[in-house]
């Protein structure tokens, strides 16, 4: 397996643009579900980079030896109602870097980050029948329930999405 993984933030984007670009077309061509259908174009992968800098949104990512493997984002609530959540968004890990324990260490930083900023709910969704079910479930998420028909997927099909949350303070 080898290879040195650390988990940084991004503050920028600029220098990574490309690498985050190729990561996000390779895990939406291996199937994920996360908001795209393959084919995803260069184009309009950087688009969608281009979209997420925001100061309520942290990106994380995970590096393996230089190589942005995968990456996470914590989506901080800007509502005066929900100062105390945030949810995990786009956890991606490129199908070459799956089981390491990347996407737990992942999922550890986004929520130490969301403590730092006095947050003590976290909320996330994933299609149901995906292996990131086992993972959320795996780091203490629990199920709230399951929406039908929720996410098309590259072959038409509507799937359901499963809600996860989990209280941190």
């Amino acid at each position: 397996m080898g290879g040195s993984i650390v988990i940084e933030q991004l503050t920028s984007l600029e220098a990574s643009l490309e690498e985050l670009s190729e990561l996000l077309i390779e895990v939406v061509k291996d199937g994920a579900s996360i908001g795209f259908l393959p084919p995803l174009s260069m184009e309009e992968a950087k688009d969608y980079w281009r979209s997420v800098p925001d100061p309520d949104v942290l990106l994380f990512t995970a590096k393996v030896d230089g190589q942005i493997a995968a990456t996470v984002q914590l989506q901080l609530c800007g509502k005066a109602n929900g100062s105390h959540r945030a949810e995990i968004a786009k956890l991606m890990t490129h199908p070459a870097f799956r089981r390491r324990g990347i996407g737990r260490m992942l999922m550890q930083e986004a929520e130490a980050a969301a403590l730092k900023e006095n947050r003590s709910l976290l909320v996330l969704d994933t299609r149901e029948g995906d292996p990131s079910n086992l993972l959320y479930s795996s780091v203490g998420y629990a199920l709230a329930g399951r929406i039908p028909d929720f996410a098309r997927s590259a072959d038409g099909r509507l799937d359901a999405t499963m809600i996860y949350f989990k209280s941190i303070c």
